[in-house]
């Protein structure tokens, strides 16, 4: 495991984004929803979310950090909150008994400040490692919007790719040496996915930082290996609610040698925990696809679904797992 900032020569380890809200946070964004709760107070409690999960994942030795999202009610909706042009819509269901109000485009799409700076800078202050700064692609951010504004969804993911590219330059510009751009919805549209990668080329074009991209919980031989062509440095991709087939889809079609894979191996849908051999043999099929210094090891999907206690137990799990492969591996 990894302390004060020494990084091991592979299998670095991170998470995807997302944690669990804790109870007394989330009380007071319902609050808040409520007119019950200024924002100050709102803000103070969210600051404190995310410093005890900054904590939480230096506490267990993790690589690279996420600051948990703790502001963000919907990865779609909080940037339809935030940007000129859009709007809060009604609400829709997203999966199981969740739901999130759709944003809606009405106008042109406009940052007038940035989005997601400042939260990150206090999450790196307090970290000695790096801490992700996490955005919502330009894709899935218009495919999961009613769009009323732009005369074609090519014209929207456009005009929305230049507004994430803005965000991507701050936090690039303020330090983040990892920049995560999610776009769960790619794989659920085979046709749109030359239009996805364009939107990506326009965000992460000049980048120095290394470049991520999320996609989960779609039909990947239904995009491969077009998706391959996605320029971005790593692939975050869910590989242990499926039975890790990922890798035999990979070594199908090859894996290019100048990109890396972050390879979930804790299935967050499931309350149990996974065992150390279950994660041991997960990490061994992404090394049959990518050598260690290419392959990261985390969840399959961010961690929100599952309440601390059962995150964290996981998370060990996964560390352990790690730590047991790297010295058999010789690389610790």
């Amino acid at each position: 495991m990894t302390t004060n900032g020494s990084r091991p020569k592979g299998l670095l380890t991170t998470s995807v984004g997302s944690f669990a809200k804790p109870e007394y946070l989330q009380q007071a964004r319902n609050q808040f929803a409520a007119g019950k709760l200024d924002g100050a107070e709102l803000d103070r409690l969210t600051l404190q979310a995310t410093k005890e999960i900054i904590e939480l994942q230096m506490e267990l030795g993790i690589d690279i950090l996420v600051h948990g999202e703790m502001e963000r009610g919907d990865m779609v909706a909080y940037f339809g909150e935030h940007l000129s042009g859009m709007k809060l819509g009604g609400l829709v269901r997203s999966y199981g008994n969740r739901y999130y109000h759709k944003p809606v485009i009405y106008d042109e799409v406009r940052r007038e400040r940035p989005i997601t700076l400042e939260l990150w800078q206090y999450a790196q202050s307090l970290a000695d490692r790096p801490v992700k700064g996490m955005l919502t692609g330009p894709y899935t951010i218009v495919e999961w919007s009613f769009d009323e504004h732009y005369p074609s969804r090519r014209d929207a993911v456009l005009a929305m790719a230049q507004v994430v590219r803005s965000e991507a330059r701050d936090l690039e510009q303020a330090g983040a040496q990892y920049i995560q751009i999610d776009e769960p919805a790619l794989s659920t549209r085979r046709d749109d996915l030359d239009l996805a990668i364009e939107a990506m080329g326009v965000v992460t074009d000049g980048l120095r930082a290394k470049t991520i991209t999320h996609v989960c919980y779609g039909d990947f031989a239904s995009v491969f290996p077009g998706l391959i062509e996605m320029p971005v440095t790593q692939f975050d991709l869910e590989a242990a609610n499926s039975n890790y087939d990922l890798a035999d889809l990979f070594k199908e079609h090859g894996f290019p040698k100048d990109k890396e894979i972050a390879w979930g191996v804790l299935d967050v849908h499931r309350h149990s925990v996974e065992t150390l051999e279950q994660v041991k043999a997960g990490i061994k099929r992404g090394l049959e696809v990518v050598p260690p210094e290419r392959l990261y090891i985390d969840p399959d999907c961010g961690l929100k679904t599952r309440p601390w206690d059962e995150a964290a137990a996981k998370l060990r799990v996964m560390l352990q797992a790690v730590h047991e492969v790297r010295q058999e591996l010789g690389i610790e």
